[in-house]
């Protein structure tokens, strides 16, 4: 009950937070963090509580952001229709991929390399065709309304990620409790094990990746929206992998706040670095680099994992007092 409070408060604290600031550089902040928390919490089901590291999430948010496209430009769909495909599709991918994948037994870095080469023949595939724009990409037309999905300031975009990070939250969360989050969490500590005891862990794996999936093609349908524009290199290229598993990892994988604390952190550092060394060209990114070896290195179960440690040796101290 304690997580569902603190998911409360957080819900509480994003719709109120915005309406206290009126600068559109922490708007800016604000929304990019939500969106970077949706990508982490997304690549999290899978790789943090199913133990499928993918370097190929990129897949699900590229097929998620050209179906909201082609939804709008091609089919005439409202963008609201169009988020509810993209969601579905790239579920469904996720399903397909997972099928294919897991079926032969891949695991461990044959699964990631087979999702980033998933990835990549994807963002070939779309340079080729016509309805996906080719190499130009496509471009949405202005048209500012709630029901169009285009809000004339980033509040309304904060609203919208919000709501899908606490979704997402709230499904971590479940499958945390749940028989299908414990079939998912024994897969990823022993794999035999788990099988031996009755549990198929194909059948679970590819619910893992097809909810993982699902959250990831919302992100690219969100992002389309934002930024009015998708192309094959935005759309499957890796640092939209990346950017998922790093936050995830840099969080704390597998827990449920890892994902939001590893977004926030990575964007106040990435942001920090920009302003302070932007004058001198790679010097942010180095730094950027540095603490991420760093948070690697020193705190592999990620910011989380520190905070349940200081937990820990806080309630043993107070036992022996």
């Amino acid at each position: 009950m304690n997580d569902l409070r603190g998911i409360a408060l957080f819900a509480l604290a994003g719709l109120a937070l915005p309406i206290f600031i009126d600068s559109g550089v922490w708007l800016n902040f604000i929304m990019m963090t939500l969106y970077a928390a949706l990508l982490g919490q997304a690549w999290n089901i899978l790789g943090g509580l199913a133990g499928q590291f993918s370097f190929g999430h990129a897949l699900f948010f590229g097929f998620g952001a050209y179906a909201q496209a082609i939804c709008q430009m091609q089919a005439g769909w409202n963008p609201w229709a169009a988020l509810l495909v993209s969601i579905g599709l790239a579920a469904a991918v996720g399903a397909a991929v997972g099928a294919m994948t897991f079926r032969y037994g891949l695991k461990g870095s044959y699964f990631a390399l087979v999702t980033l080469a998933f990835a990549e023949v994807c963002r070939i595939l779309a340079v080729s065709f016509k309805f996906t724009g080719g190499g130009v990409g496509l471009m949405l037309p202005l048209k500012q309304s709630v029901a169009n999905l285009q809000f004339p300031s980033k509040l309304g975009f904060i609203y919208v990620l919000l709501a899908l990070v606490v979704i997402a939250l709230l499904t971590t969360w479940w499958l945390k409790r749940s028989r299908l989050g414990a079939y998912m969490q024994a897969v990823r500590d022993n794999e035999e094990a788990a099988r031996a005891v009755g549990v198929r862990p194909t059948q679970v794996k590819v619910w893992a990746i097809a909810l993982s999936g699902a959250f990831m093609g919302a992100a690219g349908a969100i992002y389309v929206q934002i930024f009015q524009y998708i192309d094959p290199g935005i759309a499957f290229g890796p640092h939209v992998s990346v950017e998922a598993l790093v936050t995830a990892i840099v969080g704390g994988m597998g827990s449920l706040w890892g994902p939001l604390l590893g977004a926030l952190i990575l964007h106040t550092l990435s942001d920090l670095t920009r302003n302070l060394f932007g004058a001198l060209p790679g010097v942010n990114l180095v730094i950027y680099g540095a603490v991420l070896v760093l948070i690697v290195m020193f705190a592999p179960r990620g910011i989380a994992g520190i905070g349940a440690s200081v937990r820990k040796v806080w309630r043993q101290g107070a036992k022996h007092d």
